[in-house]
């Protein structure tokens, strides 16, 4: 993600002084019931899972996890790139290539 979209984020909730009322645990609140607003669109879809129909509503509650995720980075004083890349490092070595590759089961399951 660009540096300009993450400080967009972060102006958007300084011109509100909404800082203030941003702790760790209200915004993993915030998270958590964006992310089942993102889950509402698809429930009772049945077989449905295609989301060509979908993509407006998936982009504004994806868009509402990524901002939250942004906030809730700067208020734990957390580098976005740096903790993506190390849990990539993680999933790299929890899933090699060899074990996962085209297989669904966690790794706790891989032989």
């Amino acid at each position: 993600m660009k540096q300009e979209t993450i400080d967009q984020v972060l102006r958007f909730r300084d011109d509100r002084n909404w800082k203030q009322f941003h702790n760790p645990k209200d915004l993993a609140i915030s998270i958590s019931l964006e992310a089942a607003e993102l889950l509402e669109v698809f429930q009772w879809s049945a077989t449905d899972t295609e989301c060509e129909n979908k993509l407006g509503k998936i982009k504004e509650e994806l868009a509402d996890v990524i901002n939250y995720c942004i906030l809730m980075a700067d208020t734990c004083g957390l580098d976005l790139d740096e903790i993506v890349q190390e849990k990539v490092c993680k999933n790299n070595e929890k899933y090699p290539v060899d074990k996962s590759f085209g297989c669904k089961k966690k790794y706790t399951e891989l032989e």
